[in-house]
């Protein structure tokens, strides 16, 4: 496989250029700099969970006896349920919230943004996961092939940061009700993504006969 094909495979599972409506969305009220920081950390973040993935996923896959199939279609759920807080939000009434002190209590033991959903599972998605897997088949690709992927990824990756950048003129001209515009919009695209992840799982399951 050359490098254009590994790009080309990468680009398509990491989607820089769909990352870009998430990040709007979780960082809306963010000041300039705090955007910046949280794309540099979803950035590295995402990069050291492919490179895990890159050197011992495949290793961990088969020691647990997991099929590629059951990894896709638990990550498409996962995604499911993320573009479900997407698309509805806060939606418990101002009387049921918890008083300030608490709900600070809650955000400071909450994952960051550049965690969840930018890091896991937008840039490092199941379908990145599983993609770097396949193209660092021990059995297909020796050692110096697969840390050409591995360059091959962080070059995407860095690429998907300079689209997070730029994503702050956006944020400007939108503003926060348009980005929850673009936040319940990208929730229905992602949940269909999510749909179809698991279905064609499942199809491939009923066709094979075999996890």
């Amino acid at each position: 496989m050359d490098l254009f094909e590994r790009f080309i495979t990468l680009w398509v599972v990491i989607d820089p250029i769909g990352t870009i409506p998430v990040f709007i969305a979780v960082t809306a009220g963010m000041a300039a700099s705090d955007r910046r920081k949280t794309a540099l950390l979803a950035t590295v973040v995402s990069i050291g969970v492919l490179l895990f993935f890159l050197m011992l996923g495949q290793i961990l896959i088969d020691a647990l006896g997991i099929s590629m199939l059951s990894f896709q279609v638990a990550g498409g759920i996962v995604l499911f349920l993320f573009a479900l807080t997407m698309i509805f939000g806060d939606s418990k009434p101002e009387s049921d919230k918890r008083s300030v002190e608490g709900e600070e209590k809650e955000q400071d033991s909450a994952p960051s943004p550049a965690i969840f959903p930018l890091a896991v599972p937008s840039l490092a998605s199941p379908g990145a996961m599983l993609a770097i897997v396949m193209l660092t088949d021990n059995a297909q690709f020796r050692v110096s092939d697969q840390a050409i992927t591995g360059v091959v990824m962080a070059g995407v990756m860095a690429i998907a940061c300079l689209f997070m950048m730029l994503a702050d003129p956006i944020i400007r001209v939108i503003g926060n009700s348009g980005a929850a515009i673009v936040s319940r919009v990208m929730g229905m695209i992602l949940a269909s993504v999510a749909a179809d992840t698991v279905l064609s799982a499942f199809i491939e399951i009923i066709r094979t006969g075999s996890l």
